[in-house]
């Protein structure tokens, strides 16, 4: 019951932290990035199951072809075995059997070809919505890099439509805090590609961006202890006790 990643708990993450920036960030940048990792949360859930149901279509017909190069050749060597005393020489009989030995070796190719085929099929669809996920964590860490702790207000815009926003350095912590927390969404929504997908070329993709949005959430939380030290401490309670 607990030894595996729950889809729906991983959505339902995203959807309270879609509605706490909302609340705090109505009409920032972050909400809308985080509204999108929503929707692409919801789509990987429908991703995962389809990676982990097996593919009927695609083993059957794997199967039935695989079977007919077996029989097409066990034909051949029945007849080559048949009709061994029709050579005329050594040399002809080693032709006949090199190109048995040939035909084989193209079945046993193509054979190993067709059991890999469902697999690279999944394979190439996760590894896409991976990519989605990995620029999804470099957009989040281009979000918080114009956020300086040193001087986290006021921000001014140069917009004529777009008013003056003052961060404080409590708002500034929540804003890095909701950027940490989209990253730890990501990498739960990597992990849930290869919960019941067992391939080693998927697996270390997911590792890098398991890697990539720690090494981000890293420097999220540097600046977050420089911004908690200029917050008084009533006021940070406060502040954590409303989320």
């Amino acid at each position: 019951m607990y030894r595996s990643l729950d889809a729906n708990n991983i959505i339902n993450t995203a959807q309270q932290l879609y509605n706490r920036i909302g609340e705090r960030f109505p009409a920032s940048g972050l909400r809308k990035v985080c509204e999108e990792l929503l929707a692409e949360a919801r789509q990987a859930e429908v991703t995962a199951r389809w990676l982990a149901t097996p593919n009927i279509r695609i083993r059957a017909i794997s199967i039935v072809i695989i079977i007919a190069m077996f029989v097409v050749a066990a034909s051949t060597m029945l007849a080559l075995n048949r009709r061994v005393e029709l050579f005329s020489s050594v040399s002809d009989f080693l032709q006949g059997v090199d190109a048995g030995v040939n035909e084989l070796i193209l079945i046993g190719a193509a054979t190993y070809f067709l059991l890999g085929w469902e697999t690279r099929i999944k394979r190439k669809r996760a590894l896409r919505a991976l990519h989605v996920l990995r620029s999804f964590a470099h957009i989040i860490d281009m979000h918080q890099l114009s956020k300086d702790p040193e001087r986290p207000a006021p921000i001014k815009s140069h917009a004529i439509a777009t008013p003056t926003r003052t961060m404080t350095p409590l708002d500034l912590v929540r804003y890095l805090d909701y950027c940490s927390e989209m990253l730890s969404i990501i990498s739960k929504v990597a992990a849930l590609y290869v919960q019941n997908f067992d391939d080693a070329t998927t697996l270390a993709a997911v590792d890098e961006v398991e890697d990539l949005t720690g090494s981000l959430s890293q420097k999220m939380w540097q600046k977050i202890m420089i911004l908690d030290r200029m917050i008084p401490i009533p006021v940070a309670y406060s502040a954590d006790a409303t989320g």
